[in-house]
Parts: structure tokens; sequence; C-alpha cells
């Protein structure tokens, strides 16, 4: 298999983009150290090559929207939320998880964020 054999079997990853530029997700990576970025990265890129992926590394979240689960080197647990459109994943919100459930205003945000790309 060549190099250009592999890069087709991953499914590209962007980043939501708000109406005035802004990348939140990439925003909120880019404030971690690291070693916690390396980690998220890590599994996002595990997400691109072996979608769809169920758990332990994702989890479905209703709706089309699914949650990548990352045990950060921190001791903290990270979420991305992520959604399929238009033959990519499209990483809608960022946060580190605090509580066993995920807060209902992380997933609100994350809904509305996915409508936004779904509605182009």
């Amino acid at each position: 298999m060549t190099d250009e054999d592999v890069s087709t079997l991953r499914i590209p990853l962007v980043f939501y983009r708000t109406a005035a530029g802004g990348e939140p997700v990439r925003d909120w990576l880019k404030d971690m150290t690291r070693e916690d970025r390396l980690e998220v990265g890590g599994d996002l890129q595990r997400v691109q090559y072996r979608w769809p992926v169920g758990m332990p590394l994702c989890r479905a979240m209703g709706s089309g929207l699914w949650e990548v689960r990352t045990n950060l080197p921190s001791k903290t647990t990270a979420r991305v939320l992520i959604c399929f459109h238009d033959g990519a994943l499209v990483a809608v919100h960022g946060f580190v998880k605090k509580t066993r459930k995920t807060p209902d205003e992380d997933l609100k945000l994350a809904r509305d964020r996915m409508k936004d790309v779904q509605n182009g």
C-alpha cells in the first residue's frame, strides 16, 4: 500500500468555523498543554482512520453528534464533539469534562453548531 492509498482511507477532519471566522475548538486545543493536545490529536487521528468508531473511543450522542473521549496526561478527561458532514468529520465543540454526565449546555452548543454546519 502506498502513501497515496493510505491518505485515501483517512476521513478529513475540519474545525467548526464561526460566522466571524473563529475556530473555537482549535483555540481550545491551543490553550492545552502540549502533552494534552497531542493526546487529543492522536485520538482525533484514530477516528479519522477508523471511522465509524465505537466505544471506548467514540460514543454516539444522538442525532448525528458523536463524542471523542480522551483521557489526558494531566489526569483530566477531554471531549471533542464531532459530526459527519459532506464527507468530513467536523469538530464542533471541545471541553474538559468535570462531571460524569455531559453538561446540557455543552450538548446544546454542539448541536447548535452542528445545525450551522448542516445549513451551510
